[in-house]
């Protein structure tokens, strides 16, 4: 999944010198339909997202009149959701644009640490001649992310991302499971692929159990790029350097978690218009792995025969 970006750090666009000063926003005085429609999420996760991030976004505003960390997180909220610095939005909870612009650094801040690249060339440019960060995704049957890399450069094939990335090597000293990956990907013994040119009833079970199985992931991609108007391009590219925008899609990332792990429907929002899909005519160059061959032949003896 690659997240748009336009190569240009807006500080200086959305801090203007002027000071307006605005009424705060008061949680307690808005309905749960006002909070859902304006920020994307219910009440009791946001009153959840606040407590967590008190402490860290408290150390942040040590100055007068500092902004409260619960119009922090609406101000960062209403920004991943909507996908723009909408002075509406800044109105509406009490601070000026570049206070918002602040608290959206702040609460990405407080939400993940981030490992982010430090260089910015043509390898952010990707195939469709944009400027992107790429991110690996994994996520298990619930919808739950199990590990979020998102600092790769746009122009990267999925498969050398994967290949680069802390997953790989992780995943190589496990023997609990396996990843799914589709036709792009190589088989490994810790990822099972599709059959090539199925022969065998066994073999087309198997491909569209796998097959079924990653729907899973397409569907909490497209919940996340839903939830997160700023992830999905709608609303135009985000205007930040690709460290801030890694930064941003893997507070998302981290917040689609915490919504999850909360007890909450991941896929609420999920919208019907598919995930971008892959380059069915890119080629793998890298071949299967003889043991993997086994393993998934094996696999698919015992649960597809």
């Amino acid at each position: 999944m690659a997240i748009p970006i336009a190569i240009l750090d807006c500080d200086l666009l959305l801090h203007g010198r002027g000071h307006k000063t605005l009424d705060r926003f008061d949680l307690e005085s808005v309905s749960d339909n006002f909070l859902l429609s304006q920020f994307g999420f219910p009440r009791e996760f946001i009153l959840y997202l606040i407590e967590l991030l008190q402490e860290a976004l408290c150390r942040r505003t040590q100055r007068s009149r500092a902004i409260s960390p619960e119009v922090q997180v609406l101000a960062a909220l209403g920004f991943y959701t909507s996908g723009s610095f909408q002075t509406s939005m800044g109105t509406t909870i009490g601070i000026s644009q570049a206070s918002m612009s602040r608290c959206v650094s702040d609460v990405t801040r407080a939400l993940v640490t981030i490992k982010a690249p430090t260089i910015e060339d043509l390898s952010y440019v990707n195939k469709k001649g944009f400027h992107s960060v790429g991110c690996q995704l994994v996520c298990n049957a619930q919808g739950l992310l199990l590990s979020a890399e998102t600092n790769w450069p746009g122009g990267l094939k999925d498969t050398d991302i994967l290949q680069s990335s802390n997953l790989s090597k992780q995943m190589q000293y496990t023997e609990e499971g396996w990843l799914l990956g589709d036709h792009r990907y190589p088989l490994r013994k810790w990822m099972m692929t599709p059959v090539d040119s199925p022969e065998s009833s066994a073999e087309l079970q198997y491909n569209l159990a796998h097959a079924a199985t990653c729907e899973i992931v397409d569907r909490t991609f497209r919940a996340i790029q839903s939830r997160f108007k700023c992830l999905d391009g709608s609303k135009g590219y985000l205007q930040y350097s690709p460290e801030r925008s890694s930064a941003i899609l893997l507070a998302c990332c981290v917040l689609h978690n915490a919504f999850l792990q909360s007890g909450f429907d991941a896929w609420a929002v999920e919208r019907v218009a598919p995930v971008e899909q892959p380059d069915s005519t890119e080629e793998r160059t890298e071949v299967n792995d003889s043991q993997a061959e086994e393993i998934r032949r094996s696999l698919i003896l015992k649960h597809f025969s």
